[in-house]
């Protein structure tokens, strides 16, 4: 079993704020990653949303766990009526006028390996869409 985190590495041409507020405020949120009804860089700070494939979506349960305003931001993540918790961290290093965002997601293996949706793989496809793509578009527009 493969326990080893994802981590995806991506440098912006925006300044820390601009990245840090894409991560942190829902208005900005809903623009390149998922619709939140409400998000607060609190901890203890519970939300929850829709996503996955079309044919099957997934209720996503996340509570902020630790925040460092404008450098870093964690939050458990895991699926209503599934075994299983992990973690996502977005770490932003400020590098002149650009940024430099590193995720981590770690604790898949915790869920359950039977249901091939939440298959690493999927994980590491989503990411590297969502941090390589939607967030720099966003970015960078």
């Amino acid at each position: 079993m493969n326990n080893e985190p994802i981590i995806i590495e991506r440098t912006y041409n925006a300044p820390a704020t601009k990245v840090w507020k894409a991560i942190s405020d829902k208005n900005e949120m809903k623009k390149w990653y998922f619709d939140l009804a409400e998000f607060k860089t609190e901890i203890g700070f519970e939300f929850q949303f829709y996503g996955g494939p079309p044919e099957k979506q997934y209720l996503h349960l996340c509570k902020v766990t630790e925040v460092i305003v404008g450098k870093k931001l964690t939050y458990s993540w895991r699926y209503d009526g599934y075994e299983g918790i992990s973690f996502v961290t977005f770490e932003l290093f400020n590098e002149g006028n650009q940024t430099r965002l590193i995720l981590t997601h770690k604790g898949l293996e915790s869920f359950p390996v039977s249901n091939p949706h939440l298959a690493k793989g999927n994980f590491v496809e989503g990411w590297t869409q969502i941090i390589n793509t939607s967030l720099k578009d966003f970015l960078e527009k």
